[in-house]
C-alpha cells in the first residue's frame, strides 16, 4: 500500500482526485464513473488540491460522509460499481479515501442521462464526456474484442490489394503469405458465406479502401526550428500501410539528430547518437501497434525541436499499462490481430520487452530526460536533451571565440583564404578533417601549408589552447606518432561554422 505522505506528493490525474469537501452529486458520480471506464482510482475528501494540504474532517462527518458517497455511487450510477470506502488519520487529522476498481463492464455511465449523454472518461485530472467512438470502444473491451478484429463489407478478401505486405511478410519471415495463413492470422474472417477482411487487413493493405476508411492512420513528421512549433525545417506525412510506418518514422528522426564524439579510447573516438535511438525506435513502435484506430481526426505525431523529441499517438495508454514502471515487464495490446502480425515481422521482439529496453538505454543517457503524459485522448513521449542550455551558452561562448580567433589569425570572418594563409573555410577543413585522427603532415597538406614550424605555432597550438582539438598522445607531444583529432567541444565549434 502506498504511504499517504507519497500520494500527497502526486498530482491530480487519471487515477487521483483530492477534494476539500464532498462534491456535488453530479460531479462525484462523473469522478466515479470515470475512474471505473478507465484505469481505476482513488477520491479522497479532507484534502485542499491548490495549495496541497490536509485540512482533515470532522470525526462526526465520517459515517454520515461514507453512507453519502454509497448511496450516490449506488443511486446515480450503472451498472453497479463497488467502491472500496476507508477512513485514514494523518497527522491527527482525517480523511476519506474511496477507491474504485477498473470496472468489467463498460460503458459505465449515469442512470438519469442514459449511455449515449451519460458516459464519462478520465482525461488528465478532468472527467469529460465520453464520444460515441470511445462508447463503442468500451463495449469491445466488454466483449474482449478489438477494434481490428471488426469485419469490413465492402469487399471480400481477396479483393484486397495486399501485394507489398505480402512481399514484407516473406522477407522478414521466409514464408509465404497463403490464404490458409491469413486465416490463422485472423486477417479475414467467414460471414454468411463470404471472407471478408478485417480492420486489420485494410490497415495492413496498400488498397484504396485503407484510404478511405483509415484516412488519418498515418504518421505525420516534422523537424521545427527553435525549441516550439513553428517554422518548419522539414516536414514528411508517412500514409503507407501501418506494417512500414514505424521504420519510415525512424528513419526521419535519425536523419535529423547528429552523432557525437562522447570519448576517447586510445586514438579511437567513440560515437554515439545524441538521443537514445533504440529507446526512440521502442516508442515509435508502440505508437504504431497500440495506437487507437477507432479514432478518427487523429494520426501519429512526431516533432523534433532543437532541445526535444515527441511522440504523440492517439488513444489513451492501456490502463493496465504504468509508463512510470518500466521494468515489470508489462503488456497490454489494445489491436490483438496487428500485435501478432507485428511480432510475425519482427517488429515486436518480445511481449513485454519495450519499456524495459527503454529503461535500460536512458540509464547511459543521463543527460536525456525522458517524461509521458496525455495530453486530451492522446498519449505523448517526450525525450528532452537537458544539455541544450549548457550548448547554447556554449555557442555564445564560441560566437566570442570566432572573433577571437580571427584576431589571432589575421582573419576577417569572411576571409576565404590563401596557400600562404588559411581563411575560415580551411579551419573548418581543418576541423572536419580531424574528425579522424590525423597526422601533422596529412593536417598541413588538407591545408595546403608549407611551413611545419610556423603552423605549429600559429594554427595547431591555437586549436590545442581552444580545447578543439586534442592530441592522441598528449604525454609525449613530440612523438613520431602523434596525431590530432576533434573534441567535441571541437564538434560543436565546427556546426556553429558550418552553420555560418
Amino acid at each position: 500500500m502506498t504511504n499517504l505522505s507519497e500520494i500527497l506528493k502526486q498530482p491530480e490525474g487519471r487515477r487521483l482526485e483530492f477534494k476539500t469537501d464532498l462534491p456535488t452529486k453530479a460531479e462525484l458520480a462523473k469522478t466515479i464513473i470515470s475512474f471505473a471506464n478507465d484505469a481505476g482510482g482513488s477520491f479522497y475528501i479532507g484534502i485542499q488540491e491548490n495549495p496541497r494540504a490536509i485540512v482533515g474532517l470532522n470525526d462526526d462527518q465520517l459515517i454520515p460522509l461514507e453512507e453519502k458517497i454509497s448511496n450516490i455511487i449506488h443511486d446515480q450510477c450503472a451498472p453497479v460499481i463497488l467502491p472500496e470506502i476507508s477512513f485514514l488519520s494523518h497527522e491527527e487529522k482525517h480523511i476519506i479515501k474511496t477507491q474504485i476498481h477498473k470496472g468489467s463492464a463498460p460503458p459505465y455511465h449515469l442512470k438519469s442521462k442514459g449511455v449515449k449523454n451519460g458516459t464519462f472518461i478520465r482525461v488528465g485530472s478532468t472527467n469529460r464526456q465520453a464520444s460515441p467512438e470511445m462508447i463503442a470502444e468500451m463495449e469491445r473491451q466488454k466483449q474482449n474484442i478489438s477494434f481490428d478484429s471488426e469485419l469490413i463489407y465492402i469487399k471480400n478478401a481477396d479483393q484486397v490489394n495486399i501485394k507489398l505486405f505480402k512481399e514484407l511478410f516473406f522477407e522478414k519471415t521466409g514464408e509465404e503469405l497463403t490464404r490458409q495463413v491469413l486465416s490463422k492470422l485472423d486477417l479475414f474472417k467467414n460471414e454468411q458465406g463470404r471472407e471478408l477482411p478485417t480492420n486489420a487487413m485494410i490497415l495492413l493493405s496498400d488498397d484504396e479502401l485503407r484510404k478511405q476508411q483509415f484516412p488519418y492512420a498515418k504518421v505525420e513528421c516534422a523537424r521545427f526550428k527553435g525549441t516550439i512549433p513553428g517554422n518548419f525545417i522539414d516536414q514528411k506525412t508517412i500514409d503507407t500501410n501501418v506494417s512500414i510506418q514505424a521504420e519510415q518514422a525512424y528513419q526521419f528522426i535519425l536523419r535529423h539528430i547528429s552523432q557525437s564524439s562522447t570519448d576517447y579510447s586510445g586514438v579511437y573516438r567513440n560515437d554515439r547518437w545524441e538521443y537514445p535511438i533504440i529507446a526512440i525506435r521502442e516508442v515509435i513502435r508502440n505508437a504504431v501497434i497500440h495506437r487507437d484506430y477507432s479514432l478518427g481526426g487523429k494520426d501519429i505525431k512526431i516533432a523534433i525541436f532543437d532541445d526535444k523529441i515527441e511522440i504523440t499517438s492517439p488513444g489513451k495508454l492501456m490502463p493496465s499499462v504504468d509508463f512510470s514502471d518500466m521494468d515489470s515487464g508489462q503488456s497490454d495490446i489494445r489491436n490483438k490481430i496487428l500485435a501478432p502480425v507485428f511480432k510475425r515481422l519482427g517488429i515486436i521482439e518480445q511481449w513485454g520487452n519495450g519499456l524495459k529496453l527503454i529503461a535500460e538505454e536512458l540509464q547511459v543517457y543521463p543527460e536525456i530526460e525522458l517524461s509521458w503524459k496525455e495530453p486530451g485522448i492522446a498519449f505523448r513521449v517526450t525525450f528532452t536533451n537537458t544539455n541544450f542550455q549548457q550548448q547554447q551558452v556554449e555557442q555564445h561562448e564560441f560566437e566570442n571565440e570566432l572573433g577571437a580567433i580571427g584576431t589571432k589569425l589575421a582573419l576577417s570572418r569572411h576571409q576565404v583564404g590563401t596557400k600562404l594563409a588559411p581563411g575560415w573555410n580551411q579551419v573548418v577543413t581543418i576541423l572536419d578533417f580531424c574528425k579522424n585522427p590525423q597526422s601533422m603532415q596529412a593536417i598541413m597538406h588538407k591545408a595546403e601549408w608549407k611551413d611545419r614550424s610556423k603552423f605549429r605555432n600559429k594554427y595547431i597550438k591555437l586549436l590545442l589552447e581552444l580545447q578543439l582539438i586534442l592530441m592522441t598522445i598528449p604525454d609525449k607531444p613530440k612523438s613520431s606518432k602523434q596525431q590530432y583529432q576533434i573534441t567535441e567541444r571541437g564538434l560543436a565549434f565546427l556546426q556553429l561554422l558550418e552553420n555560418r
